[in-house]
C-alpha cells in the first residue's frame, strides 16, 4: 500500500486514505474519500503488542473491505506507552513549567520534570522515568545561559542516550549542540519555548518533538519487525489529535470553524483534555502569569482512566469530594477489578454503572485541573465562550444516550469546580473516531479534513 514518511508527499492524489490510530489497547481504522472527506467505513482491532503492531493493522484494513486496497494509509500511534518525555528546564515556575506544557502539546507523556542544574541525584531520577525524548530548556534570548549549559554539559557525561530536543536560550543553542554532538548524542536544535517573561513559543519545539519521535522512538521501541510500521507513521496520537481540535475550531478555506473547542478523552489509563481558545480583551495583548497562556492547549491526567488508572479516579474523586463514603467504597472495588483485568467489557447494568461513573468522575476531575487557575492570583482557562464539547474514548463510544449525557456534563455543568463554564456550548461524541484522522489529514487534505468533521462531530 502507498505511504510516505512524514514531510514526503502521498501517492498523488489517492482517492482514498486510511487513517489509523494504533493504540496501546485497539488499533482503529478510518476509511476516508478524500475530496468531500466522507467517511466510508470504521473498523477495530485489539492491539497485537504481543506479536507485531502490523498485524493488528493489516486485521483492520482487512475489516474495511476492498476499498481500503487500493488508499494510502496513514498513522499514529501511542502504543508501547506512547511518547514520554522528560523536561530538564531552569526555575520550575517558569522554563520548565514552559517546557511541561510545550510537551503536552506535542503528544508527549511528560513522564519527568526537573528545574535547576543537573546533579547525581537529578540525572538518577531522570533515568528512571524513562524518557524516549529529552527537552532541554532554559533562560529566555539574551538571558541566563549558565544553567543551560550546565545541564546540556551533563547531560553529554551521562549514560542517557536518549535524543535531546534543545530549546532554550538562543544565545547558547550552538554551545549546547556542539557539547552533546561531542558526546554522540543525538540533538535537535528548536526556538526557545520561552523567549521572553510570559510569551510561550510551543511550534517550533512541538515540530522538533514530533520529528524526533518519527525518526528515533517509533522504530526504537520495537513494536514492529522491519520498516513498515515506522514509515506508515506521522505523530503521536495525542499530536494528530490536537491537530484534528484545532482543525474543528479554526475549519479550512470554505469550511467554517466551530470557534473555541474543548474536547476531553476518556481512555483506560490517562484522561486527555484539549482546548482550543481564542483570547479577547486584556487576554490578546497582556502576559498576565510569568509563563504565559498556551491558548492551544493540552493536559494529560496520568491517575484518571477506567481501566488501568481506575483507582486513581476514586482516590482523586475523594480529594475533590466527589463520593460519599459508601459509594466510594463499592466504587473503589470495581476500579481495582478493572486495573486488575484491563481487557473487562461491561456485561450487565452493574458493570455498565460502574464504567460510566469512573468515566463521570475522570471528566469532572481532568476538567478542573484542566481549567482552574495554577495557584493563588492566576488565570484560569475562559472557556465561557466554548462553542463545541466533544466526548472522546471507548467509554462514550459504546455508550447510551443518557450515559454520554451523564459522563459529559460536568464540561457544561460543575458549577463547583472553580472554572469557567462554558455558557452556551453544544455537546457532541466523536463516536467514529475522526479526531485523530483529520488531524493525521490535516496537513495534506486539509479541506476534506474539515468536511469530515463538520459532518461528524457539528452536523448530528
Amino acid at each position: 500500500m502507498p505511504a510516505a514518511r512524514a514531510g514526503q508527499p502521498i501517492a498523488p492524489d489517492p482517492p482514498r486514505l486510511v487513517c489509523v490510530d494504533v493504540g496501546s489497547t485497539w488499533t482503529k481504522g478510518s476509511l476516508v474519500e478524500t475530496t468531500e472527506g466522507r467517511l466510508l467505513a470504521t473498523a477495530s482491532h485489539p492491539t497485537t503488542l504481543g506479536t507485531d503492531v502490523l498485524d493488528g493493522l493489516d486485521a483492520v484494513l482487512a475489516a474495511l473491505g476492498p476499498a481500503a486496497a487500493d488508499a494510502a494509509v496513514l498513522a499514529c500511534s501511542s502504543a508501547g506507552g506512547g511518547l514520554r518525555l522528560g523536561v530538564v528546564g531552569y526555575e520550575r515556575a517558569v522554563t520548565a513549567e514552559a517546557g511541561m506544557r510545550v510537551g503536552l502539546s506535542a503528544g508527549s507523556r511528560v513522564c519527568h520534570v526537573s528545574a535547576g542544574p543537573l546533579d547525581e541525584a537529578g540525572l538518577q531520577a531522570l533515568w528512571a522515568a524513562r524518557p524516549d525524548v529529552i527537552l532541554l530548556v532554559g533562560g529566555t534570548d539574551g538571558g541566563n545561559q549558565e544553567v543551560l549549559l550546565h545541564n546540556a554539559g551533563r547531560l553529554a557525561r551521562s549514560r542517557l542516550r536518549v535524543p535531546v530536543v534543545a530549546a532554550g536560550n538562543a544565545e547558547a543553542a550552538e554551545a549546547v549542540r556542539t557539547l552533546l554532538v561531542r558526546a554522540g548524542k543525538p540533538i535537535v536544535l528548536a526556538p526557545n519555548v520561552l523567549p521572553e517573561i510570559g510569551a510561550i513559543e510551543p511550534h517550533g519545539a512541538r515540530e522538533a518533538i514530533r520529528e524526533v519521535f518519527l525518526s528515533h522512538v517509533i522504530g526504537g521501541k520495537r513494536l514492529s519487525r522491519g520498516p513498515r510500521f515506522a514509515a506508515l507513521v506521522r505523530a503521536a496520537t495525542p499530536d494528530a489529535v490536537l491537530a484534528g481540535v484545532e482543525l474543528l475550531a479554526d475549519g479550512a478555506e470554505g469550511v467554517p470553524g466551530a470557534g473555541d473547542v474543548l474536547v476531553v478523552d476518556v481512555g483506560g489509563a490517562t484522561t486527555d483534555v484539549y482546548s482550543v481558545i481564542t483570547p479577547e480583551g486584556e487576554d490578546a495583548v497582556i502576559h498576565r502569569e510569568v509563563v504565559g497562556t498556551l491558548w492551544r492547549a493540552r493536559t494529560v491526567e496520568g491517575d484518571l482512566g477506567v481501566r488501568w488508572s481506575a483507582p486513581g479516579v476514586v482516590a482523586a474523586a475523594e480529594a475533590e469530594r466527589l463520593l460519599e463514603p459508601a459509594e466510594a467504597e463499592w466504587l473503589g472495588v470495581a476500579a481495582a477489578h478493572r486495573a486488575a483485568a484491563p481487557e473487562l467489557l461491561p456485561v450487565n447494568d452493574d458493570e455498565l454503572a460502574a464504567d460510566t461513573r469512573l468515566a463521570e468522575l475522570a471528566v469532572t476531575v481532568a476538567l478542573r485541573r484542566h481549567a482552574r487557575p495554577p495557584g493563588p492570583g492566576g488565570r484560569g482557562r475562559d472557556l465561557r465562550r466554548t462553542a463545541v464539547v466533544v466526548g472522546s474514548g471507548g467509554v462514550l463510544r459504546h455508550a447510551t444516550p443518557a450515559a454520554r449525557a451523564r459522563v459529559l456534563r460536568a464540561a457544561t455543568g460543575d458549577v463547583a469546580g472553580g472554572w469557567r463554564l462554558p455558557e452556551s456550548a453544544r455537546v457532541s461524541v466523536d463516536a467514529r473516531y475522526v479526531l485523530a484522522a483529520a488531524g493525521l489529514m490535516a496537513a495534506s487534505y486539509p479541506l476534506a479534513a474539515a468536511r469530515l468533521l463538520r459532518a461528524e462531530l457539528l452536523a448530528r
